[in-house]
């Protein structure tokens, strides 16, 4: 009986702490929203292919952290601000989320990381592109994870500005991401000598850009730098084939293409584009292992939009763990802390202002005789390290209040 009693309450023990252990998890379930765009112009960008990933993520780690659940939530803010705005209140307001990530279209990131400041919660930027985000609108709780509009421009606007493309004009999509985009190129194109002969805007999810295209072609300009992203800079190259414009020596810069628009493009029309990516799939046995695991779940290769968004989660239940509770201060704490080490980044770092460090890479895209299979497009030209791809703290206006 004595150790009938010894063996009931070694079990109470154990069952209590468990419960305390999980009760450190608010709501008894750790939820991470992913917010993007689904429907519109970035749907192959990121889109259902990033919540799949955070999915990934959340297996591959166990389905649990501190003992309790782990679940994704994801929906479609339209590439509206205000759409986004009132999904994420909802979801911190009534469906208990802890985090929101992805948040593709700089827009809806900055609305939606100035509300998650307020109410005090955290947000992983992967598919948005302004510096403003760990900039002059920077957040304690925000953090910025797979590329910026300065790593892009020092990526691509630098590599053929070095190759003789110096006289720029830029295509700009109309909002806050083309804006930075265009700012941060033309700020390097002139600090290597280069010169910015004009720039013309274009609404998001336009059909037609000849009128744009014909003023890039009579400006002079050696360059067309695409200050866009998704189908708004395929079409763009599309027409800009039909006219003929690269036949006369002019070269387009996609400043922001990945692997899922070169897909959508294919290689007669993208062959020779240069572009910056932090992540592709034949880089690596350990890169290829993970594509495979993502094209059986997806039917497609990822980019790295969707496996920055598996670093983003893995790095917050780590997070979590570690602190022993999913509080925003000190999981928040703990990021700014942590090394990044998985699949996605190889020494990665967090800046203070919240920009998470880690090397990128310039790529051209294959012409077709040279590739060897439907996803093999890219030739790696260049190694971009962490440390001079991305702005400094100290440089980028953030002052961080909590």
């Amino acid at each position: 009986m004595r150790v009938l009693n010894k063996l009931l309450f070694a079990l109470s023990c154990t069952a209590l702490a468990s419960s305390a252990y999980a009760q450190q998890a608010s709501d008894g379930v750790v939820k991470i929203g992913i917010l993007n765009d689904q429907s519109g112009v970035y749907a192959d960008f990121g889109g259902k292919w990033s919540a799949e990933a955070a999915r990934m993520a959340v297996q591959d780690y166990g389905g649990k952290v501190l003992g309790v659940p782990v679940e994704i939530v994801s929906a479609d803010h339209q590439n509206k601000p205000d759409v986004a705005a009132s999904i994420a209140r909802q979801w911190y307001d009534t469906e208990k989320v802890d985090a929101i990530m992805e948040l593709t279209t700089s827009s809806v990131a900055l609305a939606v990381q100035g509300l998650s400041k307020d109410k005090k919660k955290l947000t992983i930027t992967t598919g948005a592109a302004t510096t403003d985000l760990t900039g002059k609108q920077c957040s304690p709780y925000g953090f910025h994870w797979a590329y910026d509009t300065h790593a892009l421009a020092v990526g691509t606007g630098g590599a053929l500005v070095e190759n003789g493309g110096n006289k720029w004009f830029f295509l700009t999509a109309d909002y806050a991401f083309g804006y930075s985009l265009e700012e941060q190129t033309s700020k390097f194109v002139k600090s290597k000598g280069g010169q910015v002969v004009g720039a013309v805007r274009h609404p998001l999810a336009a059909t037609d850009y000849s009128s744009f295209l014909l003023q890039a072609q009579s400006s002079g300009a050696n360059v067309i730098g695409m200050a866009n992203a998704g189908l708004d800079t395929a079409n763009a190259i599309k027409q800009a084939a039909e006219f003929g414009i690269t036949q006369g020596g002019t070269r387009l810069a996609a400043l922001l293409f990945t692997l899922a628009e070169v897909k959508g493009l294919g290689l007669k029309a993208a062959q020779g584009l240069t572009l910056t990516e932090g992540w592709y799939w034949d880089q690596s046995d350990e890169n290829r292992a993970f594509a495979k695991k993502f094209m059986d779940k997806t039917g497609r290769m990822p980019n790295m939009i969707h496996v920055g968004t598996y670093s983003a989660v893995t790095q917050y239940l780590k997070a979590i763990e570690k602190a022993g509770t999913d509080a925003t201060e000190p999981v928040a704490k703990l990021l700014h802390e942590m090394p990044v080490q998985d699949i996605f980044a190889k020494n990665g770092k967090v800046l203070p202002n919240g920009r998470m460090v880690y090397d990128m890479y310039l790529f051209q895209v294959k012409k077709p005789e040279e590739s060897k299979g439907e996803w093999d497009m890219y030739k790696q030209l260049a190694k971009i390290p962490g440390d001079t791809a991305y702005m400094k703290a100290a440089e980028s206006g953030c002052q961080l209040t909590q």
